[in-house]
């Protein structure tokens, strides 16, 4: 060993995480199938969560169905009452969404998990945003937010099935500041059969989000609900 190897500090574990038991998890669009069973199961796992919607009494509506605490406001609210935001809205209402909370989402990590698809007689197809990704397109929108990607395969069935109680699958998380993915791989853990795995720089979001029209094709051929589990880590 050199003397210079002696002095280099060891290799941080990739697997040690920092706690995110007290942080308040917004997820704007939980309403909708995706962000209603997100916010279910890390409420359902101990998170503090608040689900925002257009219209406040919709979102109330929802939390009271979902229990554990899930809390309902509108978008506004719920982004300035949050410390870490999760944009679960359709593609077609991403760009105006994000737009409109600028402000409100300043400062806060966001985490897109926006899929941009579109369908037609052969299928699901991944449409590329201008920016290169629904992810992009919301840190060019949000310059004074921190912003990752995540969450973008899982089944929405699965997740607000109340008889499941484990989801085997892995979250592949991107963005630019690793502590921030950090952040986001351990909210995945705190999910129970879930894994967050750090899966490069935010301008690679685009292959994530477009995997999601090959497992809508697994999903309809074999009447599944797959997901992804990464080997070999």
């Amino acid at each position: 060993m050199t003397s210079h190897d002696a002095t280099k500090p060891p290799a941080r574990d990739p697997w040690q995480l920092p706690d995110v038991s007290d942080l308040v998890v917004g997820v704007l669009g939980g309403t909708g199938d995706q962000g209603r069973g997100l916010a279910y199961r890390l409420a359902r796992a101990g998170q503090r969560v608040i689900i925002g919607s257009r219209a406040a009494e919709r979102a109330e509506t929802a939390a009271a169905e979902l229990g554990h605490g899930v809390r309902g406001l509108d978008n506004s609210g719920c982004a300035r009452e949050s410390d870490v935001v999760i944009i679960a809205v359709p593609w077609e209402g991403h760009e105006a969404t994000v737009a409109a909370l600028t402000g409100e989402l300043a400062g806060k990590l966001v985490v897109d998990c926006v899929n941009p698809l579109g369908f037609d007689k052969q299928g699901a197809y991944a449409i590329v945003p201008e920016q290169g990704s629904a992810a992009q397109q919301a840190a060019a929108l949000l310059p004074e937010s921190r912003v990752t990607a995540a969450f973008h395969h899982l089944s929405a069935v699965l997740l607000q099935d109340p008889a499941i109680e484990k989801i085997e699958t892995d979250v592949m998380v991107l963005g630019d500041s690793r502590a921030d993915c950090e952040i986001v791989q351990a909210l995945a853990g705190r999910i129970p059969g879930m894994r967050g795995v750090f899966a490069g720089r935010l301008r690679n979001a685009h292959q994530v989000e477009s995997l999601v029209a090959n497992l809508i094709s697994v999903n309809r051929r074999y009447r599944a609900h797959a997901g992804v589990r990464l080997t070999d880590i």
